[in-house]
């Protein structure tokens, strides 16, 4: 469980470090705001001259403390670790981080392709960076704002925020591109381009798996009765969708009840219902 633990937290070491690295080498330096807490700490830093790392961390202090109070502790802990050394690099790294591209189009499309590379290995070690996203989670627990919408109002916000304060609305149409880019790259490095996974798992233990499921990521399971075509004993299968976001955590939960279970994991690239999108009924 230490090593597991110490491997999450040196892979979310490397990806705030990555994510820094793209910042510092592609967006800040051009004046892409892609959205979030760094994009409102890169229209700052401009206009003020404040070190990015430390607007962020600034901006993100409350939201620690009211994540933890609504989340728990145990949910802070990660989101503050990644936070903060995503800050501290931003600063460190910044002097001796060289400027590649002075192309706005190749600065947005490179650093949403190294920032997502970083940022997926965050989510993937069951880390999280604060900012929008840990914003958009307090919202969907206080007002039942799904975290999507949630997160892109507030990306939204920010770019049209520094087209106005840069007074360019080329420069917020470049960072919606930088965008768009990260989210399909943090999707590739989690498990595919898909927003959701679907597993089928067929265990020994259905019950324990499922109650675990349940219980530590509030996602439901459906129970089917199965058969072993070889064996011909009857089996018994679970089904459960997840975000994409949650997929290394369902699989460490899984293997440590069951290290012998059989698990199919696949994209499910359309899910209605609670949980997921919900199903707007057209009315006549």
């Amino acid at each position: 469980m230490k090593k597991i633990v110490w491997r999450d937290y040196l892979g979310i070491t490397v990806g705030a470090v990555i994510t820094a690295v793209s910042l510092n080498m592609f967006l800040i330096p051009n004046k892409v705001a892609a959205g979030g807490v760094s994009g409102l700490a890169t229209v700052l830093h401009h206009l003020l001259g404040w070190p990015v790392g430390l607007i962020m961390l600034a901006f993100n202090i409350p939201l620690f403390i009211a994540g933890i109070k609504i989340m728990g502790a145990r949910y802070g802990i990660n989101t503050l670790f990644g936070a903060g050394v995503l800050s501290v690099a931003i600063d460190m790294t910044a002097p001796f981080t060289p400027v590649l591209t002075n192309d706005l189009l190749l600065s947005s499309l490179y650093g949403g392709v190294v920032g997502g590379i970083g940022l997926g290995l965050v989510f993937r070690s069951k880390g999280n960076t604060a900012g929008t996203a840990l914003a958009a989670v307090i919202l969907n627990k206080l007002l039942g704002i799904r975290i999507g919408q949630a997160m892109m109002a507030a990306d939204f916000f920010v770019i049209i925020f520094a087209g106005v304060a840069f007074k360019s609305p080329e420069l917020a149409l470049y960072a919606l591109i930088s965008m768009f880019v990260t989210g399909q790259i943090i999707d590739l490095v989690q498990e595919g381009p898909s927003s959701s996974k679907a597993f089928f798992v067929m265990s020994s233990q259905p019950t324990q798996v499922s109650d675990a499921i349940l219980i530590e990521l509030d996602r439901g399971v459906t129970l089917w009765e199965a058969k072993g075509c070889y064996t011909g004993e009857p089996r018994q299968m679970l089904l459960c969708v997840v975000s994409t976001s949650e997929v290394t955590q369902l699989k460490e939960l899984i293997y440590e009840i069951d290290p012998k279970a059989f698990v199919i994991v696949t994209s499910a690239h359309e899910v209605l219902g609670e949980g997921f999108t919900e199903v707007k009924r057209l009315r006549s």
